[in-house]
């Protein structure tokens, strides 16, 4: 059942031309679903004030993060000696406990809401957050078409997702949230339509933007996702370093021949055509370049600001920092964007680790612990901190049980469920929501492997779906985004333990 990986922050030729064509076309029937509730506009919260800006962050683990030593069960936790059993070289014990050994890794001690559980002794800026309330993680989420047991799953009676256990699928059916249907757009880009449709965007620069290349969560039938890089946004190639070979201070073209070459270009690209796809490339490129202007605004307006944000992510200089720091900079100039509500998409690479696990793990949760702290210092600085959420996604999490006994050299198989880490002023933090799995290896939650790969018990339209409602999607049409959210019983209420939004 297990694909070998494609490059994990990209897509493979096949995936981008299904997706590519879907979004472009737009002719199935969510989309359609989507485009008929925009025209009756029912679909969000009505007067909203003037100035109401709320910014969604998705930031992408690409590779299955192993959450299972990102979010540990201490002593006084019920399935702690599941985790001692089963856990073996990979394990990480908690300071209190006899059996460990002075100078080895220990877990962080939560405190609050999450007493029973450490977190990855890299992740101290992590747990400092979690403690003052600004960070919550929710357990147990991935892919489901349906609720499903240990007994449904082995049975064969309930639709289960598609290739599981496959770094690429399981990446697209997260980012689209329809674990059981062929790729048509992401969950993301679907909200963006509606949030469009409703007046929200003003149209300058999309309201999605990605910060790390085309993605799967940002395709939509409407909203073009644009790629800001941490320059800003991404010029034309062969003009010189911000066009200065081709344009003069003053904004007029040189007489050079990166000068000229540039003015024929913008003037081709300024002519209307007749045949609607020639008129529909020159409509994303004259969109695209007006947009490297609006974009250079608002890092000036970050510049501006008051607050150094390069001060503030000092100690987060790794490529997820650097990612970050761009959308701290978006945020900062979203006057010159002029979209009361954003999705921004950032993603980092390398989770996939099926050796030396203990090693390269403490080098990941460093750097996403150290860049969430600066993120979040970065936006309540700057003034915004209750307006901007930050929601994790993965592949899957990895297998419970090691694939070697050898501590230096083991790692983790591909897995299922996993916990994720939700950040921002809206999230009541300091709790633990989600149901957490039993660790118990070959029944309860085990996917009959005997490896520790948990059947979810939370799927990614529950999760994702609490995003949206926040960004102001109603109810009553989260059903045209996440299709499959309706078979799963209470969704948000107490069975399913997912208000970690403060309430309104």
């Amino acid at each position: 059942m297990r694909r070998k990986s494609t490059n994990e922050t990209g897509l493979t030729r096949r995936a981008f031309i299904r997706q590519s064509s879907c979004a472009a076309l737009g002719i199935t029937g969510l989309v359609n679903t989507l485009a008929h509730l925009t025209l009756t506009r029912g679909a969000l919260a009505q007067n909203l004030p003037n100035d109401d800006y709320k910014a969604l962050v998705v930031l992408f683990l690409y590779g299955g993060n192993d959450s299972n030593n990102m979010l540990i069960p201490r002593m006084g936790h019920p399935a702690y000696a599941d985790y001692k059993t089963y856990r073996g070289v990979l394990g990480i014990l908690d300071r209190d406990d006899p059996a460990y050994i002075a100078g080895q890794p220990a877990s962080i001690p939560l405190a609050a809401g999450g007493s029973e559980y450490g977190v990855h002794p890299s992740m101290q800026p992590v747990a400092d957050l979690f403690n003052a309330g600004q960070l919550a993680f929710i357990t147990n989420v991935g892919t489901l078409a349906f609720p499903l047991s240990r007994d449904e799953f082995l049975g064969g009676t309930v639709t289960i997702p598609t290739q599981l256990f496959s770094h690429s699928d399981q990446q697209i059916e997260w980012q689209s949230s329809v674990a059981d249907k062929p790729f048509q757009s992401g969950w993301g880009g679907r909200v963006a339509d509606l949030l469009r449709q409703r007046g929200l965007a003003g149209d300058k620069v999309s309201l999605s933007i990605t910060v790390s290349g085309i993605n799967s969560l940002q395709i939509g039938s409407d909203v073009v996702q644009y790629n800001v890089g941490s320059a800003g946004a991404v010029p034309l190639g062969g003009f010189g370093t911000n066009y200065a070979s081709a344009r003069n201070p003053d904004g007029s073209y040189t007489t050079s021949s990166a000068g000229r070459r540039l003015k024929a270009f913008d003037e081709i690209t300024a002519y209307t055509h007749q045949h609607i796809l020639e008129e529909g490339y020159s409509e994303v490129v004259r969109r695209s370049r007006a947009g490297e202007a609006i974009v250079g605004d608002a890092f000036l307006a970050a510049a501006n600001s008051g607050v150094d944000l390069d001060a503030v992510f000092s100690g987060a200089t790794t490529s997820l920092g650097t990612q970050l720091k761009t959308i701290a900079k978006l945020i900062a100039g979203r006057n010159s964007l002029d979209n009361r509500r954003q999705i921004f998409f950032c993603s980092v690479s390398g989770y996939d680790t099926h050796s030396s696990q203990m090693t390269s793990q403490a080098s990941l949760m460093s750097e996403l612990a150290n860049s969430l702290k600066a993120f979040n210092n970065a936006v309540t600085a700057l003034g915004v901190g209750d307006k901007v959420l930050t929601l994790t996604h993965s592949d899957f999490t990895r297998t419970f049980t090691p694939n070697s006994a050898t501590a230096s050299t083991a790692g983790s198989d591909h897995g299922w469920g996993g916990h994720h880490i939700v950040m921002g002023g809206p999230v009541a933090g300091g709790n633990i929501y989600g149901t957490f799995p039993s660790l118990k290896v070959g029944m309860d939650q085990d996917a009959g492997s005997s490896r520790g790969r948990w059947i979810p018990t939370t799927s990614v339209d529950q999760y994702a779906a609490v995003g949206a409602r926040w960004l102001g999607v109603e109810d009553s049409a989260l059903s045209a985004i996440f299709p499959n959210l309706h078979r799963f019983d209470d969704p948000f209420g107490t069975s399913a333990n997912l208000a970690f939004i403060k309430p309104a």
